[in-house]
């Protein structure tokens, strides 16, 4: 048993966790035939790239911003002529990610034994919200906290000091919940109770302090917590 009774809320990372980033690839290929997953990989590690950069300069535009700017470069460097509408409609279906197959079960059945569940995210609160409207998933979490509150990215330790203060509660009592090993450190070095989602059986980071556990799908969290009889 790796979450303790003490644990009373969790806390989830959204983008790559709860909603695939991947699905964008369906609109990036729409729009760039034979080129969508080539674009969606592209857009999406530049996204990240730009977080990390901005961090390091100390400086801070909101998820949109980045989000936009990040397709912009992506589009660019690919030769891919990305006029005004196709960027509008790619920003659009970016906001329209879909939940994995193992999202609306696990939320479900956590927040139906009582959990407190919230989310904590690079994205602006109403891309957050939105998203997880259109995933059908809002309804299971108590709250979407954003980075938007501390300008600043993950894995800056203030986002996730952001979550415990907001819960009132320490941090051993959080559990963080991420698909993403970089946010794991993160949020491991900042002494929550981190679990790694690692659906492609991924190698861990060799920065930062390991997970508290390692499972393959949002699945098995719920397990955790049902077998605990929790």
């Amino acid at each position: 048993m790796q979450i303790p009774n003490e644990t009373s809320a969790l806390v989830f990372d959204l983008y790559g966790t709860i909603v695939d980033t991947g699905s964008v690839t369906a609109a990036c290929e729409r729009i760039f035939p034979g080129r969508g997953a080539e674009l969606s990989t592209a857009w999406r590690a530049t996204q990240l790239e730009y977080t990390w950069l901005l961090n390091s300069m100390g400086n801070y535009l909101d998820f949109a911003e980045v989000t936009r700017r990040a397709l912009s470069h992506s589009c660019r460097s690919a030769r891919l002529p990305c006029n005004s509408g196709d960027e509008r409609d790619l920003l659009e279906a970016f906001m329209d990610l879909a939940p994995f197959g193992d999202s609306e079960s696990a939320l479900r059945i956590l927040a139906g034994r009582g959990f407190r569940l919230y989310v904590l995210t690079n994205g602006t609160r109403q891309m957050a919200e939105e998203t997880l409207r259109r995933a059908e998933l809002l309804t299971f979490v108590s709250e979407v906290l954003s980075v938007d509150s501390v300008s600043v990215y993950k894995p800056d330790p203030r986002v996730y000091q952001l979550a415990t203060e907001h819960l009132s509660l320490p941090a051993a009592d959080v559990g963080f919940v991420s698909a993403n090993s970089w946010d794991i450190a993160g949020a491991a070095a900042s002494g929550l109770r981190s679990i790694w989602i690692n659906r492609g059986g991924d190698v861990p980071s060799e920065i930062g302090p390991p997970p508290v556990t390692v499972i393959p799908s949002l699945t098995e969290l719920s397990d955790l917590v049902v077998d605990d009889g929790r």
